[in-house]
C-alpha cells in the first residue's frame, strides 16, 4: 500500500494534535496520572484515545513548517488538557481536605501516612477519604465521563478556532474556593461533635483540675471520632452525588 506524503502529513498532524490535548490530561488527571501507573501505559493510553479521536480533527495547522504561531497553538493545546486534568484534581483534593479537618480535630494529625499516588503524607482520614472517593468515581464511571468532555471539547473547540483559557483560569480559580467549601461540608458533622467533646472536657478540666484530662481527653476523643465518622458514612453517597453534580457542572465549559 503506497500512503501518499500529504495524506500521511494531514493524518499525522490529526494524531499529534489530538495527542497533545489528551496527553495533557492524561499526565495530570488523579485517577491515570498518579504515580502508580507507568509511564509507558500512560503513553500507551494517551496514544490509544488520540488515535480514536483523531477524525474528529477536520480543520487543523498542518506540520509543515515550524513557526510561532504552531508553538502557541502547542502549548494552547497542552494548557487546555491539563487544565481539566488539574480540575479533577481539585475535586479529588476536596475529599483529602475533608480527612485532615477530621484527623487534626481527632488528635491524629501526626498519624500521617504517604499516599502512594501523590508521593506526599497526608493523615490516615485523609487517605481513607481518597480511597474512597476514587473507587466511587470509578464505580460510577466518571472516568469515562471524563473522557467524553475531553472529546466533545474537540468539537466546541476545534483548532484554530482559539480556546477561551482565560475563563477557563477563572473558572480553576473559583473551584479552589469551593474545593475548601466542600471540604468543610464533608467534615462538618464529624468536626462539630468533636468540637462538642471537647468542649464538655475542657469544662471538666475547670471544675477538676486534678483529672489528667490529656490522658483520658485523647482516647475518648479518638474512640468517639471513629464512632461520628463510622455514623456519617451512611450520608456518603448523597454528598459525593451533589459534589459530584457541581464538579461536572463545572467540567462543562470544557465542552461547551
Amino acid at each position: 500500500m503506497v500512503l501518499p506524503m500529504d495524506q500521511f502529513v494531514s493524518w499525522f498532524s490529526q494524531v499529534f494534535w489530538a495527542l497533545l490535548r489528551v496527553g495533557g490530561f492524561i499526565m495530570v488527571v488523579p485517577i491515570f496520572g498518579n504515580q502508580l501507573v507507568s509511564p509507558r501505559i500512560k503513553m500507551a493510553l494517551a496514544l490509544a484515545v488520540a488515535l480514536a479521536v483523531s477524525p474528529l480533527l477536520t480543520s487543523m495547522p498542518l506540520l509543515t513548517e515550524l513557526s510561532i504561531a504552531l508553538f502557541v497553538d502547542v502549548i494552547l493545546q497542552l494548557a487546555a488538557g491539563i487544565g481539566l486534568g488539574f480540575a479533577t484534581m481539585v475535586f479529588f483534593q476536596l475529599f483529602v481536605i475533608a480527612g485532615q479537618f477530621i484527623g487534626m480535630q481527632m488528635g491524629l494529625g501526626f498519624a500521617a501516612m504517604v499516599d502512594p499516588g501523590n508521593g506526599v503524607q497526608v493523615t490516615v482520614f485523609s487517605q481513607f477519604f481518597l480511597m474512597l472517593v476514587t473507587l466511587t468515581f470509578i464505580a460510577m464511571n466518571g472516568h469515562l465521563v471524563l473522557l467524553e468532555v475531553l472529546v466533545t471539547g474537540f468539537k466546541q473547540f476545534p483548532l484554530g478556532t482559539g480556546l477561551p483559557l482565560s475563563e477557563l483560569a477563572m473558572e480553576i480559580v473559583r473551584m479552589g474556593g469551593w474545593m475548601f467549601m466542600g471540604g468543610v461540608l464533608v467534615a462538618l458533622p464529624a468536626v462539630v461533635s468533636l468540637l462538642v467533646v471537647n468542649l464538655a472536657f475542657g469544662v471538666m478540666s475547670r471544675s477538676a483540675p486534678q483529672l489528667n484530662i490529656f490522658s483520658l481527653g485523647f482516647p475518648f476523643s479518638l474512640l468517639f471520632g471513629l464512632l461520628i465518622v463510622w455514623v456519617s458514612i451512611r450520608g456518603w453517597l448523597p454528598q459525593f452525588d451533589s459534589l459530584s453534580r457541581e464538579f461536572l457542572g463545572f467540567t462543562g465549559m470544557w465542552s461547551g
